[in-house]
């Protein structure tokens, strides 16, 4: 399988699942000011994905659990556990990340799947490094579904295409 890298938004994707690259859900969901790409994915899903990932409970560094998409167009929203409790990523993470999510998107059979760059905002890893990361994870991967590696742009539009 091969990574598609596109320019665009996260929530225009035409996708069964996207990646919420999440922390490990240590702390209360309304606790938190989610920023990036899930304070994004909060302010159009609303918060049900996330009281459902609160009681998932915490979640190891690397894996992943899948909620619903509330208010979004998806079948699920598979949250990452990219970053540790210092709030940090690191090539390590973000890999089980990817990992995590593809084995997730199989298990609830996801055909395809859009991944922001995981760790490069919040968690202090170059955008160049992250998707190297991510893209050879999925291209390593045995997925037979389409995976697509979304590097954000501003410019535009939210409308789904």
């Amino acid at each position: 399988m091969k990574a598609k890298l596109i320019t665009g938004n996260l929530l225009d994707q035409k996708v069964d699942a996207i990646v919420n690259p999440w922390n490990r859900n240590l702390v209360p969901w309304w606790l938190l000011l989610p920023q990036g790409v899930s304070g994004a994915i909060k302010k159009q899903a609303g918060s049900d994905p996330f009281k459902e990932l609160r009681k998932i409970g915490i979640l190891p560094l690397g894996s992943a659990a899948v909620t619903n998409a509330g208010k979004l167009p998806f079948k699920g929203i598979i949250h990452v556990a990219g970053i540790n409790h210092f709030w940090v990523s690191s090539e390590k993470s973000i890999r089980l990340s990817v990992r995590s999510a593809i084995k997730k998107a199989k298990e609830y059979s996801f055909n395809s799947i859009a991944f922001p760059l995981i760790g490069a905002g919040t968690g202090g890893i170059s955008p160049q490094a992250v998707e190297s990361f991510i893209t050879e994870e999925i291209n390593e991967a045995d997925f037979t579904g389409e995976c697509i590696v979304v590097k954000f742009s501003a410019n535009t539009s939210h409308a789904r295409n």
